[in-house]
């Protein structure tokens, strides 16, 4: 990956997949949007679709029922668009500090490739889907969705006021974690709120080792974050995120009385934090903890393998 130079509109952005088919073969014109999107940066949707993914499968698990196919593809697309729509927004909010640091200056708004009235109308366009999907659930995940915007409108001034936005963002990223149980029960179990407890600091945690990459440019520019905050503490404080958030997911399977299947996914998702945590420093390069922000997508998928698994065991 190389760095932007001058914010041209066929230039890659330092934390994207230069190589991803999106990327490679989007006309010039639309190369900005999918920069806004973060549609170069899969990622961020996986990390929001996971929670959801999770649940929808838990809650398959815990009723003895095969999993739901239907539910897991409109999660997909809802957080697809609506990564999008944050991201799209997160970066209209955030225009004039990006300018400052060098791993953002080169986003479309920050360069001046998109204008602020473009974003806004690329928002509303990526809602709108995301409106449809939900509309797609029943009435009490309807209404428990239309909760979530509120934090995601709050996460962009969180740097501002609090070394805690990481904590904002894991209650907005981690939210599926309730929808995909209620989906499917039409209410809210506490299995549900476990394992959402456990997606919000899973969160705080991979979002911390992400934050490693600015330190310096935050400073500069004022920005707070978990990572200047826990400074040289950084990997015991992602180690006792990480820990809680397994103890969490081990308690909402303990709920269900899971089966073997979903013990292996819990143990795999523990596993894997747990090396991440044995690379974590405060001194990380930057490719090391994007390296390992971008695996939590691999924790994520190994502790809905054990989900989805078990609910396959109830295949007729």
């Amino acid at each position: 990956m190389s760095l932007l130079s001058d914010g041209g509109d066929d230039a890659a952005l330092p934390d994207a997949q230069r190589d991803h088919p999106i990327w490679r073969h989007a006309p010039e014109s639309l190369r900005p949007y999918v920069q806004l999107a973060r549609l170069d940066r899969p990622v961020g949707w996986w990390l929001l679709l996971l929670p959801c993914w999770e649940s929808s499968a838990l809650a398959s698990a815990a009723l003895h029922r095969p999993p739901n196919l239907w539910h897991l593809t409109l999660f997909f697309i809802g957080a697809v668009v609506m990564r999008g729509a944050g991201s799209t927004y997160n970066d209209y909010v955030d225009r004039d500090i990006d300018v400052k640091v060098a791993r953002t200056r080169g986003r479309p708004l920050a360069s001046g490739r998109v204008s602020p009235r473009a974003a806004l109308w690329f928002i509303v366009a990526q809602c709108l889907i995301g409106l449809a999907v939900l509309l797609s659930f029943n009435g009490y995940t309807i209404a428990l969705g239309f909760l979530s915007p509120l934090i995601v409108l709050v996460y962009p001034f969180a740097k501002r006021f609090t070394s805690w936005p990481q904590a904002v963002l894991g209650f907005a990223f981690a939210y599926g974690a309730m929808l995909g149980w209620t989906a499917q029960t039409g209410s809210l179990g506490l299995p549900a709120v476990l394992l959402y407890a456990g997606c919000i600091l899973w969160t705080i945690g991979f979002d911390t080792i992400y934050a490693l990459q600015d330190v310096r440019d935050d400073a500069i520019a004022g920005v707070r974050s978990t990572a200047r905050l826990f400074g040289a503490q950084v990997k015991r404080a992602v180690g006792g995120l990480y820990a809680g958030s397994a103890l969490c997911v081990a308690l909402a399977a303990h709920m269900i009385c899971g089966g073997l299947f979903v013990w292996l996914g819990v143990a795999a998702y523990a596993a894997h934090l747990a090396w991440q945590v044995s690379l974590t420093r405060e001194d990380a390069p930057t490719s090391l903890a994007l390296t390992l922000f971008r695996s939590n997508r691999d924790a994520g998928l190994l502790l809905f393998a054990g989900f989805f698994l078990q609910s396959l065991t109830y295949v007729a």
